[in-house]
């Protein structure tokens, strides 16, 4: 059980996503919710405050009646529930909840503690809220789909539900949950903040650190494949560019070599004793996709520790507005719903992981190329050439699906357009650049796994399994359970999907 309360580290987060462990806001974290929501109520009195006895948006220039103060905060739920697209994947939406639970533990947004258990029993229970997965500008933060969450916490609206997707009462009735009754400013408070997009945004992370270290071990079996000269990973060569991302991935590198036969000495081969050789049979550098894979892999491994940084800390941010400090006695509006912290990370995250997957499908060349890599048949084919193909199309797959994603990195941070009478005017597009993330993270797995499918044909040509360094053996040994060894030609789709689905949870 996570106690919600206590601040979610990203380690948390993903326990609770990922692994779906449960979740419980905690005594402290109630008390301030209540404190909160008691503060409010007797605050609010004769005063104007926004989004309470006004109306949203441009229309806060209206003060509504006190005789429908509660429709008001409905109404914003009803009328923002026209999100349109596919509904997003069950797992962002579960994130998206933990992580509008989590804002509304710290106790600065006037609400009840009603709402906190029903979001705890959803997110427990494995309610997942249909919400689709266009309507969002980032701005006021993500108000239509999280209007499309506030609704089924209503009773309102469908959800998916052990594997179905069911009207919302008809699982709370199941659940033995009890529809929420808004009160003061509920409905507001749910729409109001940047959740989803952080939601999305952890999966990413937890996704994309996944395809760092596959990248990592792929390029150490590369390297292995190729007997490449061993001092492009060596201290004194990183350490003289002190990048921590570099020095990280060089010193995995090199942790891995330490086990492996395969890498040659550049001190005893080319240092020692004369050497007469007019052309070199062996290369005296390596492709960049092999030599530079520090220089390469070091600036994604930093970008994806910052979007964690930041997406650690929003889980941890009220980003709603107003914002309800019963400490100061007061209620602040600013902007803490703008998107940009988040929307500028996953822009940044998406063009880390193509550089990454370009970096895969460049090496994936190199094993393909036999004029290239001198070493191995064309297209790692263990068969009959001409009369077998080997996995001549698998790479029509990865190069189309590279291309995909660099065409997808044109950011969206910086593709604000006004709306909402201008009110709006600049916005972050923070859940389209958490989605478009999404969608070029997905396509490194697919890239990946065509790769190891090579990756394991081009040990198994050369015979090396026996010289790899341990953990290149454990993964060869790993995956050849789901990609066995061929020479004739068969169909590879289902292989790929199993090797995604085991490169995305291993």
């Amino acid at each position: 059980m996570i106690n919600i309360g206590e601040g979610l580290t990203f380690e948390k987060i993903v326990k609770v996503v990922i692994n779906k462990e449960n979740i419980q806001c905690g005594d402290e974290a109630e008390r301030r919710v209540e404190e909160s929501f008691r503060f409010l109520t007797a605050f609010a009195g004769e005063k104007v405050i926004y989004g309470i006895n006004t109306g949203f948006g441009p229309m806060a220039q209206y003060r509504v009646d006190d005789s429908r103060l509660r429709d008001l905060q409905y109404n914003i739920l009803r009328s923002h529930s026209c999100g349109a697209g596919k509904p997003l994947d069950p797992v962002f939406v579960r994130a998206s909840m933990l992580a509008r639970l989590s804002n509304f533990c710290i106790g600065k947004s006037g609400i009840s503690s009603h709402l906190t258990e029903i979001l705890s029993a959803f997110i427990n229970n494995e309610i997942y809220p249909v919400v689709p997965e266009h309507g969002g500008v980032g701005a006021s933060g993500d108000l239509v789909q999280m209007a499309h969450i506030g609704l089924t916490l209503l009773g309102e609206g469908e959800v998916f539900y052990k594997g179905k997707r069911v009207p919302a009462a008809e699982a709370m009735k199941i659940c033995n949950i009890q529809p929420l009754e808004i009160k003061i400013r509920e409905g507001l408070a749910i729409a109001n903040g940047t959740s989803v997009m952080t939601g999305i945004g952890a999966v990413n992370v937890h996704y994309a650190s996944r395809l760092l270290k596959w990248a990592t071990i792929a390029s150490v079996m590369m390297n292995e494949i190729a007997s490449s000269y061993d001092d492009f990973v060596s201290e004194p060569l990183i350490d003289s560019r002190p990048h921590p991302g570099q020095q990280k991935i060089a010193e995995e590198m090199r942790n891995h070599f330490l086990t492996s036969s395969r890498l040659r000495k550049r001190e005893a081969e080319l240092y020692e004793g004369a050497n007469h050789e007019k052309i070199f049979e062996h290369k005296v550098q390596g492709y960049y996709s092999l030599r530079c894979v520090p220089q390469v892999l070091g600036p994604v491994m930093e970008t994806i520790e910052r979007a964690k940084d930041v997406i650690e800390r929003e889980f941890s941010s009220v980003c709603d507005n107003p914002v309800v400090d019963p400490q100061s006695g007061s209620i602040y509006h600013g902007g803490n719903f703008h998107g940009d912290y988040v929307s500028f990370e996953m822009d940044k995250l998406k063009i880390a992981v193509a550089k990454m997957t370009m970096l895969a499908e460049r090496q994936l060349n190199y094993l393909f190329h036999d004029r290239i890599n001198g070493i191995l048949p064309p297209f790692v084919n263990l068969g009959v050439l001409g009369l077998n193909y080997g996995l001549q199309a698998a790479q029509f797959t990865a190069t189309s699906t590279t291309a995909e994603s660099q065409s997808l990195c044109m950011p969206v941070y910086v593709h604000s357009i006004p709306n909402n009478n201008d009110n709006q005017d600049i916005v972050s597009m923070g859940t389209n650049s958490a989605l478009i993330a999404a969608k070029v993270i997905e396509n490194g797995f697919q890239v990946m796994a065509i790769h190891f499918m090579a990756l394991l044909q081009a040990v198994d040509y050369l015979k090396i399994s026996g010289e790899i360094s341990d953990e290149s053996r454990r993964v060869y040994s790993k995956l050849r359970k789901i990609s066995p060894v061929f020479s004739d030609d068969n169909p590879k789709y289902l292989e790929i999907e199993k090797l995604i689905e085991y490169l995305k949870e291993n």
